[in-house]
């Protein structure tokens, strides 16, 4: 018996070419959200982050770890959503996914909530350009880890303009070739 090969071209395909600079977003945007991912599970750990009193960790709830580990995970898996605008799996559903297996992904099913995301998104962190605002609170991180604090909620800040590129050029592809 001969193994059956499985021609390249098998391989699922998006509708029209996906441009580079398009695919190049959707994966920096799951880049985005990670540093602050890593920070927030340090910061739950106990790590002396520069806060101080109430906000210290280490004399936080006993949920802090859970409630920021699981933060962090649905962060990173809607940063991962977007990569469905430059993938086949974000116009035929996958076959893991019951009732709409195999169906096609209606575009403005992908649209809609790309668009108010990226919005969201760039309402919530549109405003670290300008820095952390620690309004003269003492408990906030000052020096050297209020700019690692920053310095991994920055990318943050681009999470929502790259969704945006993206979701336009899925917009325009889903148009162009269904």
């Amino acid at each position: 018996m001969t193994a059956v090969e499985v021609p390249v071209d098998a391989e699922p395909r998006t509708r029209g070419r996906v441009p580079r600079w398009a695919d190049w977003a959707a994966q920096a945007t799951m880049w985005c959200a990670l540093p602050s991912g890593i920070w927030r599970i340090l910061f739950g750990l106990g790590l002396p982050a520069g806060f101080t009193g109430s906000m210290d960790p280490r004399h936080g709830p006993w949920y802090m770890l859970p409630y920021v580990i699981a933060l962090t995970a649905v962060s990173e898996t809607v940063a991962f959503l977007g990569m469905g605008l430059v993938r086949p799996w974000g116009e035929i559903w996958p076959r893991w996914v019951p009732f709409l297996r195999g169906r096609r992904v209606h575009p403005l099913a992908a649209i809609i909530p790309a668009s108010l995301g990226s919005l969201a998104l760039m309402l919530i962190w549109t405003r670290l350009i300008f820095g952390f605002s620690s309004s003269g609170d003492p408990e906030m991180p000052h020096g050297a880890k209020a700019v690692i604090l920053a310095a991994c909620y920055l990318p943050l800040v681009a999470w929502g303009p790259l969704l945006a590129a993206v979701t336009v050029a899925y917009a325009v592809r889903r148009r162009r070739y269904g």
